[in-house]
């Protein structure tokens, strides 16, 4: 029955019936051999049988469809659809499917998010947003350009893309949280930034990139495709700080690390008015007082859940405690772990929290629930269904179509919409690996130049990272606290599908048209 659906799907139009009587009735035989005969007669008449190939990506526009409409996490969706375009369609054993499996991106997320909802237990975040306010003496608005230049100063000495935004990101929305910052804007800006950085000469995507350049003999230019990195983000970064609330952060002044974003020094409260609250001893202002009953606590920068601890300047709230300490200790150890010893940011997070939480179990104990695992499955059932397409060939099918056409201008704007919309679910290195040797024909001819389409393919393919299929956005999705995650994920969606519709044109319109190189 198997063998009988898999050529069903594949050509619908042949498939004979199902059923045992096509071999135990005699006239059954002689319809099979009329069929045969009369199929033979007109296979050039017939219309073309649908590819296995679009059968995959007409199945993941369904998950998708699915999953918007009927909210259904989209990960599971697309685990059933690997499993059934897998073993129907592709011919693929459960091997074969789970080879697609994101198991690194599965640990990067689970032991990040872990090590960080330890550091949110215990106050550290709440101690790195004080340090960060006194850094830039206040001014709420630069703190998301200090996150975009950090993150790119990671990413342009050599830190993995994903590795310097699971560093930051947790801090940089966390900050966001306390300070009533738009997330979507600060995690944007930490995405942004790495990639910003990401192809500087001695980064990882761009020693990858000019060495493939290397290899297939084309021209290039190590410092025009770091600029023209550099630059496409820059400029989304303050388009994006325009429209996400940077003016506004720019009117509110400063703040200190004392006020915690008191109202008339800055920062806006989100919750209701103190007035209107009704002391309940939970601790929610960020004052010292927290009197039941009283009818009055210090107003608060953002509203807590009352289990988190937000004490003043002079309490707990931000003052070094041994586990403060110790986590601080450990998020520079994974820096370094990271950086300068290459080892896994996963195992290395995971690995590190562990040992926090044997010091102190009660800090920790919330931590694992607070693990984005709805986040993790969407993510690792999306790419693993990514995977059984490029098993099966679809991604390589794709571009082979586009790489035919004979006219370059046409065909170098479809590789950087097939390499943007591919890399906002897979990875952008691969899509980069395999789109740049599909490119070498039409600019062996001379009409299209090397070094501006590379330069276009690298940032098509990078800068929709903040999709929350891709890891960067995903890391930024899971890092989010006191967040409504379904609304997150959605607007890094659209923000992700406009940048998909947007950056290739004009990266096509600036860098290929002219001619550079």
């Amino acid at each position: 029955m198997a063998e009988w659906l898999s050529q069903l799907l594949r050509d619908p139009l042949t498939c004979p019936p199902a059923g045992p009587t096509l071999t135990s009735q005699p006239h059954h035989s002689k319809w099979l051999s009329h069929s045969s005969t009369h199929t033979d007669s007109q296979v050039s008449t017939r219309e073309p049988r649908m590819s296995p190939e679009l059968i995959s990506i007409l199945v993941l526009v369904v998950v998708f469809v699915i999953a918007t409409t009927r909210s259904v996490n989209m990960g599971a969706l697309a685990f059933a659809a690997a499993f059934g375009v897998g073993t129907l369609v592709a011919d693929l054993d459960a091997d074969g499917i789970f080879a697609g499996f994101p198991g690194d991106l599965f640990v990067v997320l689970v032991g990040v998010t872990y090590l960080f909802a330890i550091a949110r237990a215990n106050g550290t975040t709440d101690w790195l947003v004080h340090a960060a306010v006194r850094l830039v003496r206040g001014r709420v608005a630069l703190i998301p350009w200090v996150m975009f230049a950090l993150t790119g100063a990671l990413t342009a000495i050599g830190a993995v893309s994903p590795a310097a935004v699971a560093i930051v990101a947790p801090i940089a929305l966390s900050f966001a949280t306390r300070y009533s910052i738009s997330p979507l804007l600060m995690g944007t800006m930490v995405v942004h930034g790495a990639q910003a950085g990401g192809f500087s000469p001695i980064s990882i995507y761009g020693s990858i990139v000019n060495g493939i350049v290397e290899r297939e003999k084309l021209p290039g230019s190590e410092i025009g495709l770091f600029l023209a990195s550099l630059v496409a983000n820059l400029l989304i970064a303050a388009v994006l700080f325009a429209v996400l609330g940077g003016r506004k952060l720019w009117a509110r002044g400063a703040v200190t690390p004392q006020d915690g974003g008191a109202p008339g020094k800055g920062a806006e409260p989100t919750g209701p008015p103190a007035a209107a609250r009704t002391g309940t001893g939970t601790g929610t202002g960020t004052g010292p007082g927290t009197d039941a009953g009283t009818g009055t606590t210090a107003p608060a920068a953002v509203a807590v859940r009352p289990d988190r601890e937000t004490g003043g300047a002079g309490g707990t709230g931000v003052r070094l405690t041994p586990a403060r300490i110790a986590t601080l200790v450990a998020l520079v150890a994974l820096v370094v772990a990271v950086l300068g010893f290459d080892l896994d940011a996963g195992l290395t997070a995971v690995t590190l929290a562990v040992v926090l939480s044997t010091a102190w179990p009660d800090d920790s104990r919330r931590a694992v629930g607070e693990i984005a695992w709805s986040t993790v499955l969407l993510i690792c059932g999306v790419l693993t269904y990514v995977g059984v397409l490029e098993e099966m060939g679809t991604i390589t099918w794709a571009g082979e179509g586009v790489g035919g056409i004979g006219v370059p201008l046409l065909a170098a704007v479809l590789l950087c919409y097939i390499g943007a919309i591919v890399s906002a679910f897979a990875s952008s290195v691969g899509i980069m690996g395999a789109l740049i040797p599909l490119a070498v024909p039409f600019l062996a001819q001379g009409e299209i130049g090397a070094v501006g389409m590379v330069a276009a393919l690298a940032v098509s393919a990078t800068v929709v990272d903040v999709s929350p299929f891709s890891t960067n956005g995903a890391l930024v999705l899971a890092a989010a606290p006191d967040v409504d995650r379904d609304r997150f994920f959605r607007q890094l969606m659209v923000y992700g599908g406009i940048v998909v519709a947007a950056v290739p044109a004009l990266a096509w319109l600036v860098l290929v048209v002219p001619g550079f190189g």
